[in-house]
């Protein structure tokens, strides 16, 4: 099993860019990435962008983008840009789509002459329960949709697949340990689950083999953001150095 280092990425869902501003100030030092999604994105996102690349940050931009190829390839084009390593797709968008992003995020970062960002196809929700596949259609529980949804990942050549950290374990053993993993619904022991549904500590999610870990609001929110982040990356490293 790898020893890398997994990645945490603090999602800056807060309502106002001056509140990201300063958590990006705050947090920036301890090596943390941050994740861009809708409530930054479409409120201030050009702002934020701005902040973020000027601190050299790692950026997880989180569109999941869902839309027919053509469209998908033009937005991908428009969002790649220094300092994005992730950016998200719904991998239930079929393989034309999911190839669409990878060649344009590829063709994109080329022609700026910048690294290529990775493609990470959104499997399911981590804020969707299994009793709620039923009525989306979709037969079997959590985990048999998202590997079938990697695997449909994995041959339009994305380089991982959101999911939760219950079904990493799976994934990592059938499809490797080069096929990342990102897991959102990452929640140290005794936090709130608010609109989640299958979450993992920390902990748990090391040691199933998650490469990248999405917290928000226990550390946006809490009282002292850095001692919150640095107590995750402890727990983390623990982890690593256990399995």
């Amino acid at each position: 099993m790898t020893t890398t280092q997994p990645k945490l990425i603090v999602a800056l869902d807060v309502p106002d860019l001056a509140r990201a501003n300063e958590l990006v100030e705050m947090l920036t030092p301890l090596g943390v990435w941050f994740k861009v999604g809708y409530e930054a994105l479409f409120g201030y996102g050009d702002a934020l962008r701005a902040k973020l690349e000027s601190h050299d940050a790692n950026v997880f931009l989180d569109a999941k983008l869902h839309d027919i190829p053509r469209t998908v390839e033009a937005a991908i084009h428009a969002l790649v840009r220094p300092g994005v390593r992730i950016l998200t797709v719904h991998a239930i968008g079929g393989n034309d789509m999911l190839v669409a992003a990878v060649d344009s995020a590829r063709a994109r970062a080329t022609e700026l002459g910048i690294d290529i960002p990775q493609i990470f196809a959104v499997t399911i929700l981590t804020s969707i329960a299994p009793e709620s596949l039923r009525e989306l259609g979709l037969l079997g529980g959590p985990g048999e949709n998202v590997m079938r949804l990697a695997a449909l990942a994995r041959d339009a050549r994305c380089a991982g697949v959101v999911c939760s950290a219950n079904e990493v374990a799976d994934l990592k053993s059938y499809f490797g340990h080069d096929f990342a993993a990102l897991c959102p619904g990452i929640r140290p022991g005794g936090s709130a689950h608010g609109d989640q549904k299958r979450v993992a500590t920390p902990q748990a999610a090391i040691a199933a083999g998650a490469d990248y870990l999405v917290v928000g609001r226990p550390i946006v929110e809490a009282a002292d953001p850095v001692a919150a982040a640095r107590a995750i990356l402890a727990e983390m490293e623990g982890a690593v150095h256990a399995r």
